[in-house]
Formats: C-alpha cells, structure tokens, sequence
C-alpha cells in the first residue's frame, strides 16, 4: 500500500512559486496555485530540464529551457515543444506538512 510521504513544508512554497523535492530518487515539483499545493515531475518531457526553475503563469508551469508548458493540475501538456504530459501526484496537506504519495 502505498502512503503519504512528507517531503517539504507549505511555507517553503510561495503562491505561484515551485519548489522541487526529491522523493525516493524521483524529481518532484511541488507548486503553490493561490494556496494549493500540487506534485508533478519536475522532469520536463521534451529535454531534461527542472520545471521547478520555471516560470508559472496561471495553472501552468513553463519549461526555462524552450519554453513547453504544462497543466499543473493535469500534468497535460499544453504547448509545443512538449507533447508527452508530466506524472501527477496526490498531495495532502497536515498542518504545514506537505506529502506526497507516489
């Protein structure tokens, strides 16, 4: 079964910032949409690049290398050059703890 990890506090994540999390070696992208939280790849399907380092405008969060954006919700791939969509992960929030389950 799998369970809830805890990986950051809420704290460290500003509204419409992300920040990334390394979670039993998968690189994870924790990002703050107006006070929730949500977990995708931090991996960009197109070129191996840090999402977390990127730019988010709305729900979506811009690659900083060629600029394929992604539904953070959904994890979807919204723009070209990225066509392949990003892993989504469960948060739960207790506290000011933010897990993830994978």
């Amino acid at each position: 079964m799998c369970e809830f990890i805890p990986v950051a506090k809420k704290a460290e994540i500003g509204t419409g910032a992300a920040k990334r999390v390394e979670v039993q070696g998968r690189k994870i992208a924790l990002c703050n949409l107006d006070g929730e939280i949500h977990a995708v790849d931090d991996t960009c399907t197109h070129e191996e690049a840090s999402l977390s380092a990127g730019e988010i405008v709305g729900d979506e969060i811009e690659c900083p290398l060629h600029g394929a954006c992604f539904n953070i919700r959904t994890g979807e791939a919204a723009c070209l050059p990225a066509i392949e969509n990003l892993q989504t992960y469960p948060v739960q929030i207790d506290g000011d703890d933010v897990l993830v389950r994978l």
